[in-house]
């Protein structure tokens, strides 16, 4: 992932030298419990933690890794420099390179998500606190892009809140899932290694032993966590989207913050343009192109083959990191992001009482008048509307049929807004659990 879109401490999980630091650390233990086992000599175990205040160095095992073609076996070849050749022979006693790969994986995963939930936690205090500084400031809710009825901004907030509230729920279970070690050996069959060997290892490394694997943990598990990725970035796309049309020029009910000496275009100085959402919307599609790739790595030929390996390699780290980015933006966008009520009460009106046609509708249809009558007479009131910017409670009173089923006053009282905002307190004690 390139620089522009990476946090360090998303990017620190995915250097060289962290990995070979846990590939480390799943080996030392590993020898701790072959020494409880009575497997290895327990001064041979010891040895191996002489190195574990070493910085190993990447590029002295990608020199080995150039002769050896063999990634873990470079790594082994290094720790036994620094080890002593005698008192490593023990070091990967019955494991296979998967055995170190997976695992490793999965803590990478699994620290990744943790930074992950934190960032949802951000973007979910961000959009409560929206939600109640707007609870009651009335917008026009669009169907279709089109004027529909009364809402809240407080609501719209509200919604991405439980969206992404969900998700928060979706990446603990896939975290939870994609938490798992092996330590089996060859194909999986502990054969050359005890059990007891991988439940120390998962344990030290905060892990679950891989109830059945082969040659590796299996990818469902990983499909999962990258599909929960995708969803998440998808919900960012959802927000973000939102708030672009609300900066468009001639809807302006929100927009993104725009600092002082910030330029919106190199053309025109005037422009104040949606940079920040757009570049989430393209940073989500970024995500869910891992999408694909981790759920065609689940079937592999019979107890393993690499297919998978050089499509995780790219996909760990670009998800991951591109997500971190977009929530923590995602996040500062929503705090910052200006709101315009005025705005919004006057887009309303560019219709003068036109979002109150269904109240009018269900009037009519209450007084007696059938639902196919109601509409035509509510309709073409409506329609003169939408032609000539006249007001919707005008031509309603000036309709004889209209005023003769209903009466003046009660048409009147149709274009009561309290009435659409009547349940917002249920809708968010639904929501916030307040």
């Amino acid at each position: 992932m390139i620089p522009r879109y990476a946090r360090q401490e998303m990017v620190d999980i995915w250097e060289p030298a962290t990995k070979f630091k846990i590939w480390y650390e799943i080996e030392a233990h590993a020898c701790d419990a072959q020494a409880d086992l009575g497997v290895i000599p327990r001064e041979n175990a010891e040895a191996v933690w002489k190195a574990k205040d070493v910085e190993f160095d990447v590029a002295r095992i990608d020199e080995i890794e150039a002769v050896t073609k063999h990634d873990v076996i470079a790594f082994l070849t290094h720790l036994a420099e620094h080890v002593g050749s005698e008192e490593a022979r023990f070091v990967h006693q019955g494991m296979t390179s998967s055995d170190v790969l997976d695992t490793c994986l999965n803590v990478q995963l699994v620290r990744a998500a943790d930074i992950l939930l934190a960032n949802l936690d951000k973007v979910l205090a961000a959009l409560k606190t929206r939600a109640y500084e707007h609870k009651n400031t009335v917008r026009v809710g669009r169907s279709h892009g089109i004027h529909a009825e009364p809402t809240t901004m407080g609501l719209t907030f509200a919604r991405f809140y439980a969206e992404m509230d969900r998700n928060k729920a979706r990446l603990q279970a896939a975290r939870e899932e994609v938490a798992t070690g092996a330590i089996s050996g060859a194909v999986g069959t502990f054969a050359n290694i005890d059990p007891r060997v991988e439940e120390h290892v998962c344990e030290k490394l905060g892990l679950r032993p891989e109830p059945i694997s082969t040659q590796v943990i299996p990818r469902d598990r990983h499909a999962m966590f990258f599909a929960t990725l995708g969803v998440i970035a998808s919900s960012i796309e959802n927000i973000a989207i939102e708030i672009r049309h609300m900066q468009r020029t001639e809807v302006l009910e929100g927009a993104e913050f725009f600092s002082m000496g910030q330029k919106g275009s190199s053309a025109m100085p005037h422009k104040k343009n949606p940079v920040l959402t757009e570049n989430l919307t393209g940073l989500a599609r970024l995500v869910r192109m891992t999408v694909v790739p981790a759920m065609e790595n689940v079937a592999l030929w019979h107890e393993r083959d690499i297919s998978h390996s050089s499509v995780e390699r790219g996909i760990g780290p670009d998800a991951t990191i591109t997500l971190d980015f977009a929530l923590n933006r995602l996040a500062g966008v929503v705090e910052k992001m200006l709101i315009f009520p005025q705005n919004m009460l006057d887009n309303m009106n560019k219709f003068p009482g036109l979002v109150m046609s269904q109240r009018v509708l269900l009037a009519l249809t209450q007084a007696g008048v059938s639902r196919e009558d109601a509409y035509a007479m509510v309709q073409r009131n409506a329609l003169k509307v939408w032609e000539d910017r006249v007001d919707f409670r005008e031509q309603l009173l000036a309709d004889k049929d209209v005023v003769a089923a209903l009466g003046v006053d009660a048409i009147n009282a149709k274009f009561d807004m309290d009435y659409h905002t009547k349940h917002v307190d249920t809708i968010f004690a639904r929501v916030f659990g307040e």
